[in-house]
Order: structure tokens, then sequence, then C-alpha cells
């Protein structure tokens, strides 16, 4: 590794402050993450944050256990493994910046669905869709959060976030593999993420006391922020 003792003090600060948001509101790990890693080395992203994340989701669904929803899981499991596989075979020819700017508009406006009081139910195809573009805009930019997210944003805290976990566990290994596939999860990607397991774990531990708070009536005005904040950081990262 050749990151200087500074480099590594802030990835592993901008790291703990992702694992807190996603361990409190279920999904922020890549949003929070992602723009400033890249700034300190583009190998932290996006093989690394995803490979980390895994030992984050595994704690919050053991955390919630009791609460996630095994039809969830499966149906928008079944979808991210479409989306990485197509993303995956022809990453090398995706125009990434076009397929960016889609799905970060296609993220607003489904924010802007929310609010106005509209909803979709999550059922088979509904979860088939959604992560299927997890699984797309998972492996290109790490922010695989939102579509899931949306489609759950109804549901109680502790069933979003330990769905969203369960999702996440299985949907990473399946992104992971895509991209060792297109060769872009290698040694030194395998040892940042490595690097970065005691910011997730300490991220993790500070979170949980939150979840009781955003529990109160605030987990889904908290899904629609981080939701919209994520196609900001999309839209912002590809067209600046």
């Amino acid at each position: 590794m050749s990151w200087s003792l500074e480099q590594i003090a802030a990835a592993l600060l901008i790291v703990f402050a992702a694992a807190l948001v996603q361990g409190s509101v279920g999904m922020g790990l890549g949003l929070v993450s992602v723009p400033f890693l890249l700034m300190i080395d583009p190998v932290f992203v996006p093989g690394p944050v995803l490979a980390s994340g895994i030992l984050l989701n595994v704690l919050m669904v053991w955390r919630e256990r009791g609460q996630i929803n095994p039809f969830g899981v499966t149906w928008g499991v079944v979808g991210r493994v479409v989306g990485t596989v197509v993303t995956s075979v022809t990453l090398a020819q995706l125009p990434q910046d076009q397929t960016t700017v889609a799905i970060g508009t296609s993220i607003l406006v489904a924010v802007g669905v929310s609010l106005s009081g509209l909803s979709v139910e999550p059922t088979v195809w509904a979860l088939l869709g959604a992560g299927t573009i997890s699984g797309v805009v998972g492996t290109l930019a790490s922010v695989g959060g939102p579509p899931m997210a949306l489609l759950l944003q109804k549901r109680s805290g502790p069933e979003l976030r330990s769905t969203m976990a369960g999702f996440f566990v299985l949907g990473t290994l399946t992104s992971l593999v895509g991209l060792a596939y297109a060769g872009r999860f290698g040694l030194p990607e395998m040892q940042a993420s490595l690097l970065f397991l005691p910011a997730i774990l300490a991220g993790y531990l500070v979170s949980g006391p939150l979840t009781s708070r955003l529990d109160r009536g605030y987990t889904r005005t908290a899904v629609l922020v981080v939701s919209a904040a994520s196609a900001v950081v999309l839209l912002v990262r590809t067209l600046a």
C-alpha cells in the first residue's frame, strides 16, 4: 500500500461517517464515501466500498433479523443479479456518463413521486425493476441503495434496514464478482477493503442508538433525503 498516514486517516474517517449513515438509515455507505474517497485515491471505488460494506450489512441483518422481509430480499437480489451481469459484460462499452445521468434523474423523479403522495407497492415486478437498476448503478458507482429503499420507504424502520441489508449482502457479492470479471477488483482493491473494516465496525456500533430516534416517524424522510442526495451526487460527479 502506498497511502500516506494522512490519506489513511482521512479515508477511515470518511468510511466511518458513511457507515454511521447506512447503519442508521439503511443505505448511504456509497453516497457519503464515494465522492470523497475518489479525491484520495480512485482505487477505493467501487470495489473496496462494496466489499467492506458486506461486514456492515451482515451486522445490520443480525441486529434486526426478526424484521427482515425474505420476499423483498429474494426478488430484489434476482433483479440485482440481472443488472450486475448486464453491466459487467458491457462495462467497457457502456456510455457510463449517459447511464449515470439517466439513473440519477430517475432517482430524483422517484423522490418527487414519493413526495407527491403516490407510491408503488413492492410487488415481484417492482422489486425486479428496482433490483436491476440497483445492480447497474451499484456496480458502476457503489450507490445502489435508492431504487430499493424508495420501494420500501413506507415499511417500518427495522424492516427497511434489515431487508436492505440482506439485499446488500447478496447483491454486493454479485457486483464484486462482476467487477472481478471486468478486472476491476484485484489485490489493491482487496487491501483497501481490509483497511476500511475498522471504520465500518465503528460506524455500525455508533449507529445503533440513532435507529430508535429515526424510528419515531423519521425513517421515510431520511430515506427520501439520502436518495435525493445520492442522485445529486451522481449528477454532479458526471456533469462537473
